[in-house]
């Protein structure tokens, strides 16, 4: 049976919300959630960006939730070793409940440091050499590191779990998901893109394909469409902006270019659950074993009574 979990924003919610919606979560029957990790929004509208690995404490000590990022970067913003010790912390506080989901970010998040933002070639590279940077320090065993993008010198880390987390790659178009196949434990998108699950599977790709989808749940279609398109507008840019643009502000300029009407063909809204059902049924058609739904706005209260009352029936 498919996995339906729930998706956590960080950039529309502070770390104690979040928390919180986790657990409301759990208690409207969901087992699994997804976690963004971003150093800035895609807009000033969300108003979020909390330290995502302070947030995953808080729910693993609160839930039994299985929780996946969604995903973090671990090449240029953190160094790979500190991020293999932070997943290593929460995969002890969650045995077998946590999953490192890794991509190769945006320049939106990662030029913090005024660091060179590389073209796609370059950041899969740092992205594979990222990956066995990490599972080597998850053996527990003194670590020393020579690479092309990295250098690690004598780091052990003391506190592994039993078993490494697994690693879920985020791929999007076919180089991305030959590097996700060679290296990874399992895939993420947030797109019902049918050939690059394929490609991924026909390349030797094995474990879980997860993906996230935006909703909006409300009383009001009109209210839900306005919600969304004020909100997440950016989901309508298309091609490498979302990888390129570096800064909130220019969202917002590149988004006056998107419509409402645009944004209400790819976030589903309003009170009829057919819609959604459609959407997610859209995904797994596309070959996705878990899909994950994030409720756009504040109602998340109202979104848990509705997915127990309409969406859980119909999807399970």
């Amino acid at each position: 049976m498919s996995e339906i979990g729930y998706f956590l924003s960080s950039e529309e919610h502070g770390p104690s919300e979040l928390v919180d919606f986790a657990r409301q979560a759990e208690e409207a029957g969901f087992t699994s959630a997804w976690i963004s990790d971003h150093f800035h929004p895609w807009n000033d509208q969300q108003g979020q960006s909390p330290f995502v690995w302070s947030v995953i404490g808080g729910i693993g000590a609160t839930t039994r939730l299985r929780l996946t990022t969604a995903v973090t970067c671990p090449t240029m913003r953190i160094h790979p070793a500190v991020i293999a010790q932070a997943a290593a912390t929460s995969a002890v506080m969650m045995p077998g409940r946590f999953l490192l989901g890794v991509g190769t970010g945006e320049n939106l998040n990662e030029h913090i440091l005024g660091q060179h933002w590389p073209p796609t070639a370059i950041r899969l590279e740092m992205l594979e050499e990222a990956v066995e940077v990490m599972r080597r320090l998850w053996t527990g065993e003194i670590t020393t590191h020579e690479g092309k993008h990295y250098r690690v010198e004598n780091a052990r880390i003391y506190s592994v779990p039993d078993q490494p987390p697994p690693v879920l790659v985020s791929a999007f178009g076919p180089k991305a998901a030959d590097v996700a196949a060679r290296i990874a434990d399992g895939l993420v998108s947030t797109s019902p893109d049918a050939e690059t699950v394929d490609r991924y599977r026909s390349q030797g790709g094995s474990g879980p394909a997860q993906a996230g989808i935006k909703v909006c749940w409300a009383a009001d279609e009109a209210a839900a469409r306005r919600t969304a398109y004020q909100l997440w507008a950016n989901s309508g840019l298309p091609g490498q902006l979302a990888q390129e643009l570096p800064m909130p502000a220019h969202f917002e300029q590149a988004s006056q270019l998107v419509t409402e009407d645009q944004i209400a063909e790819m976030i589903v809204g309003g009170p009829d659950p057919e819609p959604y059902v459609e959407m997610v049924r859209t995904y797994l058609d596309a070959g996705f074993d878990e899909v994950y739904i994030s409720q756009v706005g504040k109602d998340q209260a109202g979104f848990f009574d509705f997915y127990r009352k309409e969406l859980a029936p119909r999807l399970t």
